[in-house]
């Protein structure tokens, strides 16, 4: 099946020719604009060099999908969970962390109403 043609970056006066929106270039400036209008300052204090820290640590630590290895399958674990919510009250102690693969981490969070 054929490509989809490319198209002009989404920044304006940028000719580049891209798949996505933005050429990589503009995408950086796109991410940061995002961040620092768009989202919840909060979100900067949760989630930012600490706790890649901690979580890089634990992912180390625990590189199996804890949601799956208890359904019997042996999935990698991309993402670190907090079994309860920073928001509701919830710490980045180990006791209240969890590696999960994403599709399970969509599920919980999905589940438990965090986001959607």
């Amino acid at each position: 099946m054929p490509k989809k043609p490319k198209r002009p970056c989404s920044y304006p006066g940028c000719p580049a020719l891209v798949d996505g929106r933005y050429c990589e270039q503009h995408q950086k400036l796109a991410d940061k604009q995002y961040d620092k209008y768009r989202r919840d300052p909060v979100h900067h204090q949760r989630y930012g060099k600490i706790w890649k820290r901690i979580r890089d640590g634990y992912i180390k630590a625990h590189p199996l999908c804890a949601e799956c290895f208890k359904q019997g399958r042996l999935t990698a674990a991309a993402e670190v969970h907090h079994v309860l919510p920073l928001s509701r009250g919830g710490t980045n102690e180990e006791s209240n962390l969890m590696s999960l693969c994403k599709a399970c981490h969509s599920s919980i969070t999905a589940r438990d109403g965090d986001r959607w």
